[in-house]
């Protein structure tokens, strides 16, 4: 595997990984597919995160523990765990403890595999990055994809308003959110939007420059794509976040995913086999996430 196109990928047999001190080992079930991993094959982040060629990607896991490293006592042998954790696209993965949480028994060891990066993603921005406090107004861009919604759901539990920032065809599917929605693509619709204590943004680029103004002054801008330009000259907070694993927290987001509190839309489920089929579908726009189901 080199840097470039879906041809890169392909199926090699690697030796089987094995757990360490306070690691656990996890035959998967599943992963998924995230845009950072078409980012990491195509070379787009090499000059943040180089790969060391040949390299497995993927960083979402689901699946069952079939050893535990030495001092590790957070999980046993057969224990149904999900993750986030490096080189997923794989049958056995080795990671820290920390990075592992139990999967409640009702949620679909597949579907599991979607979630780990997109809901720690959406919670992490609200909660370690916008900080938003009871009755102060969020709003959300890109709030119907993965990390959107996770990120309305962590706004709304913390007693925050949250608005919906869409595109105006996807206006009457986030109605059913039960919040307010405002088309990012409209101007005039925006022109309209009362300011807002805070924004917790998924898609940067001209969209939250358009967005800057709409802040009241002081608020905050919460963002998983690095600061936006300009922001912190108009005398508002800045925090950029990056996703980490967190034990506690996933746990959480695993059970509101169960009882049906929380949704992350599935687009497809495709055979590890089917990696180039799955790659390009994210790249093109899959409308949810796409599932790599490993057995």
């Amino acid at each position: 595997m080199g840097y470039g196109g879906v041809d890169e990928l392909e199926l090699r047999d690697v030796p089987e990984p094995v757990a360490g001190a306070g690691e656990i080992k996890v035959r998967l079930a599943a992963s998924s597919v995230n845009p950072i991993d078409a980012k990491l094959r195509s070379g787009a982040m090499r000059q943040w995160s180089p790969l060391d060629l040949p390299a497995i990607l993927g960083r979402d896991a689901s699946g069952e523990v079939v050893a535990v490293g030495a001092g590790s006592s957070a999980f046993r042998v057969g224990a149904q765990v999900l993750g986030l954790v490096h080189r997923a696209y794989a049958e056995y993965v080795v990671d820290k403890e920390d990075a592992w949480a139990e999967r409640p028994a009702s949620l679909d060891p597949v579907d599991a595999g979607a979630l780990p990066l997109v809901a720690l993603t959406g919670i992490q921005l609200i909660e370690e990055a916008v900080r938003p406090r009871p009755g102060e107004v969020v709003l959300v861009t890109g709030a119907l994809g993965s990390v959107g919604r996770a990120a309305m759901f962590a706004a709304r539990a913390s007693g925050a308003e949250v608005v919906a920032g869409v595109r105006r065809r996807q206006k009457e599917e986030a109605s059913k959110l039960n919040v307010d929605v405002v088309a990012l693509d409209d101007d005039a619709e925006l022109e309209r939007l009362p300011r807002v204590d805070a924004i917790a943004d998924t898609i940067g680029g001209q969209t939250i420059q358009k967005l800057l103004s709409k802040v009241k002054p002081g608020g905050t801008i919460g963002s998983v794509l690095g600061e936006p330009p300009g922001a912190r000259e108009r005398g508002l907070m800045v925090r950029a976040q990056s996703s980490h694993p967190d034990s506690r927290r996933l746990a959480a987001l695993a059970q509101a995913v169960a009882v049906g509190k929380l949704t992350i839309p599935i687009a497809k489920r495709l055979p590890l086999a089917q990696i180039r089929e799955a790659h390009t579908l994210v790249e093109r726009g899959a409308g949810g996430k796409v599932v790599v189901q490993i057995r």
